[in-house]
């Protein structure tokens, strides 16, 4: 009779345990509930070859390890094949949370169906992946945002609302292979394209797309700088002759900008009355440099250290079953499912805001641009 007592009562305490393991609680808006789960977090991120990756990944791996989780970060050299086997590895090693930065937004369709299979949760981390109904969630920025931002410090700057023009402008795009670069061109062409409608703005190479669509068709692979750099060689050696000069460039972001300001130096460009506005995104400290020179008009920060906040804060709230806190769950369809999102805002960084912005903040050093 003891004996039976005794089973009875152990029986009886798996079975709470069992129910308290996979309760839920009601968190932010947005996403359902989820069953509580281990903190076992594998970060797969694009690149070490771009600084703001290098800096989201260590930054988040911190937070991560100060607050007791297991982290595999990994970084797979622009290669896809080498992110995939880098997410096959974490899961094999029993990541229950996976953060990715997608190098090819559109090619880990059957990775993620394994994380399926092994009840692992997936963050888009920046760049959506497209293609696969197995991403839970998505963090970024406004892309849109950032591209807007981009057009309308060239509107401004070149006086295009007041009627001001013709101006040589040359557009660049992002990648082809990131979701993102679609956003951030299309928020930019779309306060642009209206003023080259309009002669305002003049595009002597012939690189302007007839559409928000059409953005590939002047994409730069990789966001590599050295191709940037080719490429605007290439724009001002066949349609700059004759005294001709450029007025401004629209690079989609730092990287990009970087190479295309290598271009103009080799072209006779220097800073000063004449030297073009040119765009940029992500506050790399060679740009915000540059910025400080005068061969750079702006760069628009994204803070991700905040990024890096939100994606803690949602795998904490999946680690103990909470509901994901999302903001937005209607613009991000990734081809076959809305992928519940959440949207930071970005921000204009001039030469009068790097202290203010950038160097008060923490979010760079001073002596890293020579101040």
């Amino acid at each position: 009779m003891l004996k039976k007592i005794m089973t009875g009562a152990v029986v009886a305490a798996v079975a709470v345990s069992l129910v308290a393991c996979s309760s839920t609680k009601s968190g932010g808006a947005g996403s359902t509930d989820a069953a509580a789960t281990d903190c076992n977090v594998g970060i797969a991120m694009p690149t070490r070859s771009l600084e703001r990756w290098i800096n989201d990944g260590e930054q988040l791996q911190k937070k991560l390890t100060d607050a007791g989780c297991k982290v595999d970060l990994q970084y797979a050299d622009n290669k896809t094949d080498q992110q995939i086997s880098q997410i096959q590895n974490q899961l094999a090693g029993g990541a229950k949370i996976l953060v990715i930065a997608a190098i090819d937004g559109s090619t880990l369709g059957p990775v993620l169906d394994e994380a399926k299979k092994q009840n692992a949760k997936v963050i888009a981390y920046d760049r959506l992946i497209n293609g696969s109904e197995n991403v839970d969630y998505y963090a970024t920025f406004d892309n849109y945002k950032v591209g807007q931002l981009q057009g309308k410090f060239l509107e401004d700057k070149l006086g295009l609302a007041s009627g001001k023009g013709p101006y040589n402008l040359e557009p660049f795009a992002g990648s082809p292979d990131d979701n993102n670069a679609k956003f951030f061109f299309s928020g930019a062409w779309d306060v642009l394209k209206p003023y080259i409608d309009k002669g305002q703005l003049v595009v002597p190479s012939g690189k302007a797309p007839a559409s928000d669509d059409a953005w590939a068709s002047i994409g730069i692979q990789g966001w590599a700088s050295d191709k940037a750099q080719a490429e605007m060689d290439n724009r001002l050696s066949s349609f700059y002759g004759g005294g001709k000069k450029v007025d401004a460039v629209l690079s989609p972001n730092d990287s990009l900008a970087i190479g295309i300001e290598a271009s103009l130096k080799s072209a006779g460009y220097t800073a000063g009355a004449g030297y073009p506005i040119i765009t940029g995104q992500d506050a790399d400290k060679a740009n915000v440099k540059a910025i400080l020179d005068g061969l750079q008009a702006m760069t628009v920060w994204k803070d991700t250290r905040t990024l890096g906040d939100r994606v803690f804060t949602m795998i904490q709230q999946i680690t103990k079953g909470e509901t994901v806190e999302v903001n937005d769950e209607k613009t991000y369809n990734n081809g076959v499912k809305v992928v519940p999102a959440y949207l930071l805002t970005p921000e204009v960084v001039t030469k009068d805001d790097v202290q203010t912005k950038l160097i008060d903040s923490g979010f760079i050093k001073a002596s890293d641009v020579g101040l």
